[in-house]
């Protein structure tokens, strides 16, 4: 067992890890169980899987009904959660201190004891449906779907987390358990809580309520490959929906946390490049963005926004000047400003129970361990301005992806989109 300060950490017998921090001031407490095992883990004829697993989870066990799972949790006034990642799955809840072992009840019954009932998922295959075509008319959802699939063809990182209509169609009881039994190895299961606990506590029910689990070695993830390319779809909107991407790093990339700062210096508040050139002076955007998705292997960086169809030209040139202008000119000031507003978002992220159990499993997910939030502190503080638009120079050597829906005439080709980052107007 380790610990830091009021956290503890206990891997059982099984390889499943029990982390916890205690945080005196609080009645309740935030937990769940992380699965490393997402979107990217499903076979092609299981593209959708593991987010029907997520909503299936509730639909009942041998000991619980769907009604039960929820009446058990809320009679005690908690509340129970779950979602689904690329390369995660997480079930969570929320309750008293008091009744930390109803919740892990709860979770450990869901997660190892669900029955599948056939006209329970014939249900939940309908309602995805619902949600997948929900997607379709909302092309700002839809255009970083569509990125993810054009910067990753063919392999799972770039496939849409809902999945496809007739791939949901396909599933069935014994797919799930099948990807279950594969996927959901304890070896790569956290259990978190933060806030009213006690670490003894909650090791004695993980035990109880998941040491049942065998080890089992899972399937390995195929690497990430980051390719680009172009797809456009003409929709007759009001307005195009654009992404441009580009390769990005990966969260254990040395690099990572410079390509985080460029991200908030290009387009990640009201001060930025990206939102004062496109947003304020011309008036081109309700809002424009810039991110960068990091994975365990790859990572990706977009810039994003809705525009007029005859503003695209306008909008094009404006973003890849600021874009290049920022890995020549970025200066003290607003390195110093980015590195100030990500160090409020790590503290910010320590303030909530929910914040400190997503932390904790991420990082013992991706590192086998939990990093003091000084230490992650330091390492942007660390950064200087060099450092920072070499980051920002090292994206644009990739081969860009474009992503475009909507009245995108105006567009121009990928080839011009390429050559106008690698070398400017020329």
């Amino acid at each position: 067992m380790s610990s830091h300060r009021d956290m503890q950490i206990t891997v059982l017998e099984n390889g499943l890890t029990v982390a916890t921090e205690s945080m005196p001031s609080i009645a309740t407490v935030a937990l769940g169980v992380w699965v490393g095992a997402g979107a990217r883990n499903e076979r092609e004829d299981e593209h959708g899987l593991s987010h029907l697993i997520e909503h299936m989870a509730f639909k009942g066990t041998r000991r619980r009904s769907a009604r039960a799972i929820a009446e058990d949790i809320e009679n005690v006034g908690g509340d129970i959660n779950a979602a689904t990642g690329v390369e995660y799955t997480c079930y969570t809840a929320r309750v008293l201190g008091e009744d930390i072992d109803v919740a892990l009840d709860v979770l450990g019954d869901i997660l190892t004891d669900s029955v599948h009932d056939e006209a329970e998922l014939a249900r939940e295959r309908g309602v995805i449906l619902q949600e997948i075509a929900s997607v379709e008319d909302m092309p700002d959802d839809l255009v970083t779907d569509v990125m993810m699939e054009t910067a990753f063809p063919g392999q799972a990182l770039g496939r849409r987390i809902l999945g496809r209509p007739e791939t949901v169609r396909s599933f069935t009881p014994d797919m799930i358990r099948a990807f279950c039994a594969r996927e959901y190895a304890p070896e790569r299961m956290v259990i978190t809580a933060a806030g009213n606990v006690e670490h003894a506590r909650v090791v004695d029910a993980a035990r109880r309520f998941f040491g049942g689990l065998g080890p089992h070695l899972p399937d390995a993830l195929l690497p990430g490959l980051y390719r680009g390319g172009e797809t456009r779809l003409k929709r007759n909107h009001e307005q195009a929906n654009l992404v441009i991407g580009l390769h990005g790093r990966s969260f254990t990339d040395p690099q990572y946390y410079a390509t985080q700062i460029f991200a908030q210096v290009l387009g990640g508040s009201l001060s930025s490049r990206l939102w004062q050139e496109v947003r304020e002076k011309r008036g081109l955007a309700y809002s424009v963005d810039a991110f960068h998705w990091p994975f365990s292997d790859t990572g990706i960086f977009g810039i994003g926004a809705g525009v007029a169809g005859s503003d695209i030209p306008e909008f094009l040139d404006v973003t890849i000047d600021t874009l290049r202008e920022a890995t020549l000119a970025l200066d003290d000031s607003e390195l110093k400003r980015a590195k100030a507003q990500m160090k409020v978002g790590l503290q910010a992220a320590m303030e909530t129970p929910g914040g400190r159990i997503e932390r904790m499993a991420r990082q013992i997910l991706a590192w086998g361990r939990v990093v003091p939030v000084h230490d992650l502190v330091a390492k942007v503080e660390a950064l200087d301005v060099d450092e920072v638009r070499s980051a920002g120079a090292h994206l644009l050597e990739s081969w860009p992806t474009l992503a475009a829906i909507g009245p995108i005439e105006t567009l121009l080709t990928l080839e011009a989109i390429a050559d106008r980052l690698a070398h400017g107007e020329g």
